[in-house]
C-alpha cells in the first residue's frame, strides 16, 4: 500500500463518511472511513475536477429520489 496522508473524514448524516488522501507521487485517493485499504485512486487533477464538478451541481441528478 502506498504511503497515503489521509484527511479527516467527511461525514454526512448517519454513517456515510469518506476520506480523501494524497501521496508523495501526486496521486489522490478516496475511501470509506474505516476501509482505507479499499480505495479509488487517480491523479490530484482528476480529484480536483471531480470536486469542482460536484460543487457545480453536475452530479445532482444522482441525488433525486
Amino acid at each position: 500500500m502506498p504511503d497515503i496522508a489521509w484527511e479527516a473524514p467527511y461525514c454526512g448524516e448517519g454513517s456515510a463518511c469518506f476520506r480523501i488522501g494524497t501521496d508523495a507521487a501526486g496521486n489522490a485517493y478516496i475511501a470509506v472511513a474505516g476501509a482505507e485499504d479499499h480505495y479509488v485512486t487517480d491523479t490530484r487533477e482528476a480529484l480536483r475536477t471531480l470536486i469542482r464538478d460536484i460543487k457545480a451541481g453536475k452530479a445532482d441528478h444522482l441525488l433525486k429520489d
